[in-house]
Parts: structure tokens; C-alpha cells; sequence
């Protein structure tokens, strides 16, 4: 499982975790998370979000 960071505030999606209050099930995949689907805290689109080592 990988995580990823928004580049514009931060916010971090970790694929283990998911995101179930926007309907994305603990271990989705980055690359599984609807192409349309935004940060939840600024609103940046997926092209937005860097893989990280944490």
C-alpha cells in the first residue's frame, strides 16, 4: 500500500485507509480512485497528488 499527498495542501490519501466518507473503501488503490474524484480538503484534482515516502 502506497500514499500519496496533495502538492497544493498537504493532505494525504493512504490507499490502506481509503477514504469511506467519500465512498472509498479502505485499501483502494490510487490508481482504483475515481479519475474525477477530488481532495477533499482543497478540491485539487488526482494530477495534483505525489507519491510519498512515509
Amino acid at each position: 500500500m502506497r500514499t500519496w499527498m496533495c502538492l497544493i495542501c498537504g493532505w494525504i490519501y493512504d490507499e490502506a485507509a481509503g477514504f469511506p466518507e467519500d465512498g472509498i473503501a479502505p485499501g483502494t488503490r490510487w490508481e482504483d480512485v475515481p479519475p474525477n474524484w477530488v481532495c477533499p480538503e482543497c478540491g485539487a484534482r488526482k494530477e495534483d497528488f505525489e507519491l510519498i515516502e512515509i
